[in-house]
Formats: structure tokens, C-alpha cells, sequence
């Protein structure tokens, strides 16, 4: 006796179908977006990564549908599409959350503490990585770097910044989310949804009030060395060992010059 392939689990590799097409209203409305897009490049080619963000606006993440519209838009195949909304993290796969929640793992953050708010978010939501809770409202990640190594240890939301974390005040931050309370970064504009935040990077203008005049910097340990280059002499500063500091002692050899 034998069995079929299908009852053996084994696949026999059918090509998937063609993508379905956007509703009529909906084409018509990104194509009006992708030809505005389009035409801020002297090549068609180079409008693809903004193209992706604008697809990724309208589900939440890069459908078939998405990356099939954006291969006809600029005369590309769904194969060279793919290949660069693969590559990319910020483009997301799958249905996501309304917030992207993102803790640095990386090596000061890491030390600093972002893994045990990586793992007590991972607890609290109960969601591995790139997991979305079952409301719909938060997808958690692990980041590599989040380039503010002096704000650590760092969580971003939809690429906003929330400084200085430890695992009791994120547990809070996304308590908040889930119950859309108001949340305001600790620098950068004011948060948004996953979806605006990717028509945004499509490269249209955030109309909310306030949001273009807020603005996010480098902290002062990241400038130190801008500064010096510059010709800036950085100011003494106090070294006190910890022992001697929670005393309320003056250790002899006190003072360091930074940048020595």
C-alpha cells in the first residue's frame, strides 16, 4: 500500500498564486502617492525603499499585494522587490503590532540593563521575540543598536526614543500603550502609530501639530569627542571612587581632564 505525498507531509513545491490586487479605490489612491514619490528621483529605481514604507502604511506590514504594486510602479520584478523588503528589518513580514517596541541588546545597553527589560517585557506580555500581543496593540524586538549609547539602556517605539529605562518603567510603557493612555517620548516627536510612522518615512509630511518643531539630539557624552575635534577644551570634572562618594570624603588626586 502507499500514500500520497500530501498524507506524507511532504510538499511538492506548487508556485504560490499571484498576489491579489488592492481594492480599485485603494490603488488608486498609493499610485497618486507612489507617482509623487516617484518623481523626487532622477531614477525610478531608487524610489523603492520610501515605495515600501507607503505599502507598509496601509497594512501594517509588506504584503505580496504591497511588493507586487511596488514591482509594477517601477517596472521591477516581484523577485528584486522582495529581495530588498528582505533585507531591510524596518520592513515588516507579517501583521504587526499598532506599536513596534524595540529594546537595545546591545553591549553597553545590554550591560546597563536592556536584557532583563528585553526578558521582563518577553514575561509581562508573554511574547517571545518579534511576537504581537493577542490585543494587536504591541509587537516587542530585540534591536542591535539604537545609536544612544549614553541615554542607556534605550527602548524605541515606532523609532521614538524612551531613555534611561529599567525593566519597571518599560513595563509600565507598554501597559500605557495597551491602554492608550497618552505617551510622550523623552525626545523626538510625539509618538504615532506604526502605520503613520511608516508614511512618514515614505517621505509625507507629519501634519500634526508641533510634531516637526520637536526635535531629538545627542546627549553630552556623545558630543565629548565633536567638541574636542573642534578645537573645545572639555571642562575638569570631579572622580570620585564610589566608596569614598557615599562617605561624603574628598580623596586626594580628585581631578581628571577629560579628553587626557
Amino acid at each position: 500500500m502507499t500514500t500520497s505525498s500530501s498524507e506524507q507531509g511532504v510538499s511538492l513545491g506548487m508556485p504560490q498564486l499571484p498576489a491579489p490586487a488592492y481594492p480599485d479605490d485603494v490603488r488608486t489612491r498609493l499610485e497618486a502617492d507612489a507617482k509623487e514619490i516617484i518623481s523626487r528621483y532622477p531614477g525610478s529605481r531608487s524610489a523603492l525603499l520610501p515605495l515600501l514604507h507607503l505599502v507598509q502604511s496601509e497594512e501594517g506590514h509588506v504584503t505580496r499585494t504591497g511588493m507586487q504594486f511596488c514591482a509594477d510602479m517601477l517596472d521591477l520584478t516581484t523577485a528584486e522587490v522582495t529581495a530588498v523588503a528582505t533585507f531591510y528589518t524596518m520592513y515588516r513580514r507579517k501583521p504587526s503590532g499598532d506599536y513596534q517596541v524595540g529594546v537595545c541588546t546591545n553591549t553597553l545597553c545590554a550591560v546597563m540593563g536592556g536584557d532583563a527589560i528585553f526578558e521582563s517585557l518577553q514575561e509581562h506580555l508573554g511574547v517571545g521575540n518579534n511576537g504581537t500581543t493577542d490585543d494587536g496593540k504591541i509587537t516587542l524586538e530585540h534591536i542591535e543598536c539604537n545609536a544612544a549609547c549614553d541615554f542607556a539602556p534605550v527602548v524605541m517605539v515606532n523609532w521614538e526614543f524612551f531613555d534611561n529605562q529599567t525593566p519597571e518603567t518599560a513595563k509600565r510603557l507598554v501597559d500605557d500603550l495597551r491602554a492608550d493612555a497618552q505617551v510622550s517620548p523623552t525626545r523626538g516627536a510625539p509618538l504615532c502609530t506604526f502605520k503613520e510612522t511608516a508614511r512618514i518615512l515614505a517621505g509625507f509630511p507629519d501634519e500634526r501639530e508641533g510634531s516637526v518643531d520637536a526635535s531629538g539630539s545627542a546627549g553630552p557624552a556623545s558630543l565629548i569627542g565633536l567638541r574636542l575635534a573642534k578645537g573645545e577644551v572639555a571642562p575638569a570634572r570631579v572622580v570620585h571612587p564610589r566608596d569614598a562618594e557615599a562617605e561624603g570624603e574628598s580623596p586626594a588626586g580628585q581631578t581628571s581632564q577629560e579628553g587626557e
